[in-house]
């Protein structure tokens, strides 16, 4: 069952290519990429998304079932178990379909080796029975196009990666852009803001659409509770305030994350599995969630021996810079 929040988020998906605000070469690329193949009357090849979470990689599937008509199939990658849920879900689709499957570098090993054949030939190579008695089935199965989005460009394997006739990069967006997502959500949800409070939310955004949508919603609600359901600059930094998010987007976690850094490692460099360890903070999340913002705002650089604390880290959080280990 969805919850009221993946509704309003799917309420406010893009429904065409204008209302996608950002990634403006991405969007030029696609739409030559996809027409030429209308042309041709071909499906267009298979695709693969990455980026970090939030940025636009599920959005952008939908946008283009929706310009070219096609349905959509989407699956998560870790719910393909079996080989046998593999075939359930090629033999099952119609021809011309769109396959998404999200956070695809985590499909096991088994299932993309029977997915090889899929993607190129549109056939299943299926092994029946154990031992001596086994058997090899192939089966013919409708052409279809495959989206794949991952936030670990890396650790999709090659042969998966290769079979891909287009990859695109998300980046994150600039705050102009985040502005203009902000006020088309607002007209959408029907929410009264005014231009300084959507200018403060896009700063706290950590440029990404996904957190700034979040970000609208969540101060929405301390305006209907503790104002007169308008936002305004007082209510919006007061709403941040108390979700302890600051001016740069920066949460309780971030922060201690860069303590653990320059406290308890004398600004790195740190290992990844150390500094988890210190932060009280899982590798993954580490990894996908925080890392990537923390690199962007230019308070982390990532060396050969590990995690280090920039300079402009320790000015933001009030400690005195020590060369240290630092670069």
């Amino acid at each position: 069952m969805s919850s009221p929040n993946d509704e309003l988020d799917i309420t406010l998906r893009p429904k065409k290519w204008d209302d996608y605000v950002g990634q403006q070469k991405i969007k030029e690329n696609l739409k030559i990429f996809i027409k030429a193949a209308e042309q041709r009357k071909e499906n267009f090849e298979h695709l693969l998304f990455y980026g970090n979470p939030g940025l636009g990689k599920t959005t952008l599937a939908y946008l283009i079932a929706q310009e070219t008509g096609k349905e959509l199939k989407i699956i998560s990658a870790p719910a393909i178990e079996k080989t046998g849920d593999l075939a359930a879900i090629l033999t099952n689709i119609n021809p011309g379909s769109i396959l998404f499957i999200d956070e695809c570098h985590r499909l096991a090993k088994n299932i993309e080796e029977y997915l090889y054949p899929a993607m190129e030939e549109f056939k299943l190579n299926l092994i029946i029975g154990k031992g001596p008695m086994a058997k090899t089935m192939e089966i013919e199965i409708p052409r279809f196009s495959l989206i794949g989005a991952t936030t670990r460009l890396a650790s999709l394997s090659s042969p998966l990666r290769s079979r891909f006739g287009a990859i695109f990069g998300l980046n994150f967006y600039e705050d102009s852009d985040i502005e203009k997502i902000l006020e088309r959500s607002s007209k959408i949800l029907n929410i009264n803001i005014d231009q300084e409070s959507i200018k403060i939310i896009a700063k706290c955004s950590r440029s990404t659409p996904r957190t700034a949508n979040h970000l609208l919603k969540r101060v929405r609600d301390f305006a209907q509770v503790k104002g007169k359901g308008e936002i305004n600059p007082k209510i919006t930094e007061q709403a941040l305030e108390s979700l302890e998010i600051d001016k740069k987007g920066l949460t309780a976690k971030d922060k201690k994350i860069l303590e653990s850094i320059i406290k308890k490692f004398n600004g790195g460099p740190v290992g990844l599995q150390a500094l988890a360890a210190a932060s009280y903070e899982e590798k993954e999340t580490i990894l996908d969630i925080y890392e990537p913002y923390l690199m962007q705002v230019g308070f982390i650089k990532r060396t050969s021996r590990g995690r280090v604390a920039t300079k402009a880290a320790y000015g933001y959080l009030g400690e005195k810079y020590e060369q240290g280990g630092l670069l």
